[in-house]
């Protein structure tokens, strides 16, 4: 079998939508950067901020609904309508004459955004169903997003030597089109079915909290925000501590910037082989240590010369953590719920970003750009040790477990936990009728679901762990 996802033609094409989606947005991000300027001038970075706040903000109100709901609708006609609202949206911002309708535009288009990415990324693992090539599909995921984060400014500044900024815009809509396309012409699996039950916020919450009571992903948590210090510190701080404490040129904040990048990149490309060797916790938390390093020798004032291998330290750092992190999301839900599980994870690590972007600013103002590396190295190591203390080391046994006796109806198909006899009247799978589980005491992987709503105590054998449906 080939170990590498290009030999499966619907991840070609979906990976192929992500990458002009991509491409698509770092133009049009260029393009509001100019608008802002355009309407504002010197308070464009005020704006900015401001925009980048809103967008964060849906992000993480709005994702956990949609993953939530995701599993009632058809999968690809949801995201084939994400892409052309988005579509529709960025071709508003050209017309945009107040800055409040910028903030009403970027928080529209990212409410989308927190639909769409979510679901999307939810669908590679029904795809890319061996986990080798599906780590090799992450890897491909994070090397493009770096190569799209250092190549999006030079693409929009060699576009804007022929076209005004407006038509970046443009360029954005075409590629949510072209995303869109892509995906209809794709043939996706149909998701299983999620048995889920209960009302309508708690299908809202099913993500988020379920994600909350697993343990390897509480440990993800942690360690997410670990890189939202860090990353904080690189794309906040930068451009201060070049321009103004060393008083070097543009130039150089890009190729600091790219020195982040280049070591994300080198680690993305590394991390499968790894991965195939060793286990994801102890590559993850070595991550957290690398972060820690650059950030403290940040906090030496290394000048220019010691500022590049520090960053690339850091970018090395990310990368181990955020690559192999769809893997424990993918291992920790039913495929039924992986919508929920992603969306949850989506909203969570961007609310570490919504919160340590303004307080790396902020310290970066108010006590100076060394004190405030120290700082967030230390938060680093801080929640290292928190992540290490919640992600149990030997996390992927069976775990012994009861379920007690139980009458309901609910839609279901036949597997461990339906095994019962029929009278041939409820129809093909998956189908619903009352239906009664007797108890049993059990041993397999576990998961978080409507069967299983509570994480048992590792290695007790007859932990009572019992069975709610509303």
């Amino acid at each position: 079998m080939h170990i590498t996802p290009w030999a499966i033609p619907s991840f070609r094409r979906l990976f192929a939508a992500q990458v002009i989606a991509l491409v698509g947005t770092g133009l049009s991000t260029v393009a509001l950067t100019l608008l802002a300027f355009d309407m504002v001038g010197g308070n464009a970075a005020a704006v900015l901020g401001t925009a980048l706040a809103f967008k964060m903000i849906a992000y993480v109100v709005f994702a956990p609904i949609v993953g939530g709901l995701a599993h009632r609708f058809a999968r690809k006609r949801f995201l084939v309508a994400m892409d052309l609202i988005r579509a529709a949206t960025v071709l508003l911002f050209p017309l945009a004459t107040q800055v409040w309708q910028i903030y009403l535009l970027i928080f529209l288009l990212n409410l989308f955004s927190a639909g769409f990415k979510p679901v999307f990324t939810a669908t590679i693992p029904d795809i890319v169903t061996d986990e080798r090539q599906y780590t090799r599909a992450l890897s491909m995921s994070r090397l493009a997003y770096d190569l799209e984060n250092l190549l999006s400014p030079l693409l929009a500044g060699l576009a804007l030597l022929v076209f005004t900024y407006s038509s970046l815009f443009m360029a954005n809509a075409v590629a949510f089109v072209l995303s869109a396309l892509l995906i209809l012409a794709t043939r996706l699996p149909n998701s299983k079915p999620s048995d889920r039950l209960g009302t309508l916020s708690q299908q809202i919450n099913f993500g988020l909290l379920s994600y909350l009571k697993t343990p390897r992903l509480r440990g993800l948590l942690a360690l997410y925000v670990c890189v939202s210090s860090a990353s904080a510190m690189v794309i906040v701080n930068t451009v201060v501590y070049v321009r103004d404490t060393l008083g070097r040129a543009e130039s150089g904040v890009a190729i600091a910037l790219g020195a982040a990048g280049t070591g994300s990149m080198l680690v993305a490309l590394l991390l499968p082989r790894l991965l195939d060797r060793r286990p994801d916790r102890p590559i993850m938390l070595g991550g957290a240590i690398l972060m820690a390093l650059g950030l403290a020798w940040m906090g030496t004032g290394p000048g220019f010369s010691g500022l590049l291998p520090a960053w690339f330290l850091v970018g090395a750092g990310w990368s181990a953590v955020q690559t192999p992190a769809g893997r424990l999301v993918n291992r920790s839900a039913s495929a039924g719920d992986r919508p929920a599980y992603f969306s949850a994870q989506f909203a969570l690590s961007h609310a570490c970003w919504l919160v340590l972007y303004p307080v790396a600013g902020q310290l970066g103002t108010r006590i100076g750009i060394e004190m405030t590396a120290w700082l967030l190295a230390a938060n680093v190591l801080l929640f290292a040790l928190v992540a290490s203390r919640l992600w149990p080391a030997r996390d992927d046994e069976p775990l012994p477990h009861v379920h007690d006796e139980l009458d309901h109806e609910h839609e279901h198909v036949h597997d461990e936990h339906h095994d019962h006899g029929h009278d041939g009247s409820e129809g093909d799978e998956p189908h619903r009728h009352p239906h009664r589980h007797g108890r049993i005491e059990h041993s397999h992987v576990f998961v978080i679901d409507d069967h299983h709503q509570a994480w048992p105590r590792y290695r007790v054998a007859k932990q009572r762990h019992s069975h709610h449906h509303n």
